[in-house]
């Protein structure tokens, strides 16, 4: 049974437990610019009421201009309301105020948490492709993800290179996340591992250059805006580290979000460690 028909099955119980199962959401609203990618990949184009601000921002967006097919709203409930929505949703980062407002007006919304997986977040894509009766979407597009996944994976017997994701304002992805696993899967080991820290974190640039990672991915700095992770990148004791470390660029908007996004980071991962080491692998 593959995850698409056991997302299927498990949101078609809870509505058998509530009741009877509800028509398929006909107007969305997204607040969330990863639930927005999540909805773009799976919705019919006339489902989707609103996305998120986030996702008209550069830097923010994981959708690009794609987004500017569609109205936006930001997290007030008026505006959401305005929209007319029958389904609205939101992240557990998502205004709480708005959230109740909804529930409150009788606006059903569906609550998201930030998943640390990639079969957590293929089960929220899911999840929310059965809510608009688009089940049959739904698993397309997880079997886009898990091709695209299948083919940026290392041959067998490859040894991993070391890496370290370098978001904008210096934090580094941890292990137990997302892009933790996508490293993985993509022939990496996460070197902050080997810093002895145990979550999402800043590195400090000390132990960059005394352990250098063999792969350093980037994030892109908005033009004009140099944050504090472009002036540890531009910082002259990095030139010391020469051929031990690779730096990659690495857009900003795939460091966040799973699900759609991840056909575009595995791909980009994949070639990132084939340059590494030298087109072997």
């Amino acid at each position: 049974m593959t995850l698409g028909r056991r997302e299927a099955i498990a949101v078609g119980a809870a509505w058998v437990l509530a009741g009877a199962a509800p028509a398929p959401a006909r107007r969305v609203v997204s607040l969330n610019p990863c639930l927005d990618a999540a909805l773009l990949a799976v919705a019919d184009p006339g489902q989707i009421a609103a996305l998120s601000h986030f996702s008209r921002e550069e830097g923010a967006s994981s959708i690009g201009a794609a987004a500017l097919r569609f109205p936006f709203v930001y997290e007030s409930a008026e505006e959401v309301i305005a929209r007319s929505p029958d389904l609205v949703l939101a992240s557990r980062h998502s205004s709480l105020a708005t959230r109740n407002a909804l529930r409150r007006l009788g606006v059903p919304v569906l609550l998201f948490a930030t998943p640390d997986t990639i079969a957590g977040s293929l089960a929220q894509m899911m999840r929310i492709a059965v809510a608009l009766g688009r089940a049959a979407q739904g698993r397309a597009e997880q079997a886009r993800i898990e091709a695209a996944l299948a083919a940026a994976a290392p041959p067998p017997g490859t040894k991993p290179l070391t890496a370290l994701v370098y978001q904008r304002g210096g934090f580094s992805s941890g292990p137990g996340t997302l892009m933790d696993e996508l490293l993985t899967r993509t022939g990496f080991s996460n070197a902050i591992v080997r810093y002895g820290i145990k979550r999402t974190s800043n590195v400090p640039l000390e132990q960059v250059v005394a352990d250098p990672p063999q792969v350093l991915l980037r994030g892109v700095e908005y033009p004009g805006q140099p944050g504090w992770g472009e002036r540890i990148m531009s910082h002259p004791a990095l030139a010391g580290v020469g051929p031990r470390m690779r730096i990659v660029t690495f857009p900003q908007r795939l460091m966040y979000c799973g699900g759609p996004n991840l056909i575009e980071a595995a791909a980009l991962l994949a070639a990132a460690r084939r340059r590494a080491s030298g087109g072997a692998a």
